[in-house]
């Protein structure tokens, strides 16, 4: 029996108990997780290091390696967002509303765990603690799949996490980690429908891409982040730069990153030297279109292929527009739906914006950086959802649930 099938049959085992455990049963266990996260941060940073001098031989550098590492703050961290996610109310069981008919059903709504969720991701050993934690809360099993680079780190937090969580009164089996990083184990996970629910893929375009085409289980898509931030002509500059500043430097590496700097007309002059010699300060290089580079030539020309890259790097593609119908229309183009920024102080303008631009997340005058499960009080998340159906942006423990209906009767026969 290969791993897959092992590990997918003890999951859907644990699925029917773990949906039927008590809040209390499951916040015990995410303490536990918590503590013993803080407790083995020597050894889940031995296993780090191996995966480090791993992926440096490799030639792995700059923002993916920044992802791979693991240090005292981001196990912190870590163990923290386990404890958000323990304090947060647990969405299974809830009604989530209950009509009689005439005939004299009543019937009802009440949310009850999705069961078998896989989650296929890349070099971030943090997912493997978000995404299991989430899961659990919400009454789920979780069959985890990460990326050959992390596989040591990963396979350390996972023994550590299964350790506290059975002790806690978890059933085995409710945390999996898939540890053969094969491509084909990977397709093949894909199409195990017999026990997987739903799939998450956490990544970049071709792993998402990768999943979507060849996953014969139901794919909530994730992650791809080609953001904007769109610097209108009634603005506060300072506001304006400070915001493109974090947006693209605070952290390149991660899908809520801006990766494309959209300037009206009307402020280009004013506003671009002294932003892009901040960004410049900052290593980022800028791609700019010819405007831009007539008003800042250090810039580098921009080519078709900058509007649409995720570049997961101190990289900047910048152009100018004549309005801000022209930023929206480049915005819907080229943009994955994921975040998009306005900085402006014409409320018609921020009105147009949220309304027109589609993406699962909008903001007037704030950061894109900050769609973000923690940001947005969910606890850690398990992905940003960039598609329509069932879940959209982060995704916190509601959208690891589903419906179940509930119906009473005295008799009735149709």
């Amino acid at each position: 029996m290969n791993e897959l099938i092992e590990k997918g049959k003890k999951a859907r085992q644990a699925s029917y108990l773990m949906a039927n455990l008590s809040t209390t049963v499951k916040d015990k266990a995410l303490q536990a997780i918590a503590e013993a996260l803080i407790s083995n941060e020597k050894k889940i940073l031995e296993a780090n290091r191996i995966d480090l001098e791993c992926a440096k031989k490799k030639g792995i550098s700059g923002a993916l390696l920044d992802r791979l590492t693991l240090n005292t703050n981001r196990i912190a961290s870590m163990a923290e967002g386990v404890l958000q996610i323990k304090g947060l109310p647990d969405p299974v069981g809830e009604v989530v509303s209950m009509w009689t008919r005439p005939n004299g059903l009543t019937i009802g709504q009440k949310r009850v765990p999705l069961g078998v969720i896989g989650i296929i991701y890349e070099a971030r050993p943090n997912v493997t603690v978000d995404a299991a934690c989430l899961c659990l809360k919400a009454g789920n099993v979780v069959i985890l799949r990460g990326g050959s680079e992390a596989i040591n780190s990963n396979t350390t937090i996972v023994e550590i996490m299964n350790t506290a969580a059975l002790e806690a009164g978890l059933p085995e089996g409710c945390i999996n980690l898939i540890e053969d990083t094969r491509r084909e184990t990977a397709v093949e996970m894909m199409k195990l429908n017999k026990y997987i629910d739903v799939l998450i893929p956490r990544g970049g375009a071709g792993l998402i891409q990768t999943v979507v085409n060849n996953s014969t289980v139901p794919v909530i898509e994730t992650g791809v982040g080609n953001c904007h931030v769109y610097v209108d002509s009634d603005c506060d500059l300072q506001m304006a730069e400070d915001i493109i500043v974090n947006a693209k430097t605070s952290r390149p590496g991660v899908c809520n990153a801006a990766e494309t700097l959209l300037v009206n007309r009307e402020i280009a002059e004013e506003f671009l030297p002294r932003a892009l010699n901040r960004l410049k300060q900052l290593n980022v290089e800028i791609r700019g279109c010819e405007e831009v580079r007539k008003i800042y030539p250090d810039a580098l020309p921009a080519t078709e292929e900058d509007w649409s890259t995720e570049y997961l790097d101190y990289i900047l593609a910048v152009k100018v527009v004549d309005s801000i119908d022209e930023a929206i229309e480049h915005i819907n183009e080229y943009g994955t739906r994921h975040s998009e920024a306005i900085v402006t102080n014409n409320y018609a303008h921020s009105q147009q914006f949220l309304k027109q631009v589609d993406a699962a997340a909008v903001y007037v005058n704030a950061s894109t950086r900050f769609t973000d499960g923690f940001e947005f009080g969910f606890g850690a998340e398990i992905g940003i959802s960039t598609q329509k159906l069932h879940a959209r942006g982060p995704m916190g423990l509601k959208e690891l649930t589903t419906i179940k209906y509930i119906v009473y009767g005295n008799g009735q026969i149709r």
